[in-house]
């Protein structure tokens, strides 16, 4: 029963470490727009959560990665590092939109867009373990 409480918890905490990740991306390209022949990174978020998710039910079920427990009724969790999720991210050069003799592929209104477009998802994400944590505590405190 426990688990089906975490695993919300769980996918809003990769996706926050992915967002905050992915800003630092972005941030990295927008501060290297003048840069002579650097090129523009970024990742699929849909897919590196996907593949998160992934990598967490499969150490969920490998036994040896869990808490040792002595009962069947013993609680038994992962056990994650804080940037295991952005470990596995697979960070790609980004396509050039806008041709530069400097042959640098950053293009900074699309960054620029990016960026914001990110923040405001990581303030949701944010918003919703927010709000899940209330929701749990008023379940356990009875309300």
């Amino acid at each position: 029963m426990l688990n089906r409480l975490t695993d919300r918890m769980d996918l809003l905490g990769q996706a926050l470490q992915l967002r905050a990740y992915r800003q630092q991306v972005i941030a990295s390209n927008i501060a290297n727009a003048e840069t002579a022949g650097y090129v523009a990174r970024d990742f699929d978020f849909r897919s590196a959560l996907q593949e998160a998710r992934a990598a967490t039910r499969r150490t969920a079920l490998s036994a040896s990665d869990g808490l040792a427990g002595s009962d069947p009724r013993h609680l038994r969790t992962a056990v994650h590092s804080a940037a295991g999720v952005v470990d596995r991210v697979k960070v790609a050069y980004t396509v050039q939109t806008q041709p530069s003799l400097d042959q640098n592929s950053v293009d900074l209104d699309q960054q620029r867009a990016n960026f914001v477009d990110n923040a405001v998802q990581y303030e949701s994400t944010l918003r919703f373990i927010n709000g899940h944590v209330k929701t749990m505590l008023s379940a356990i405190q009875g309300q």
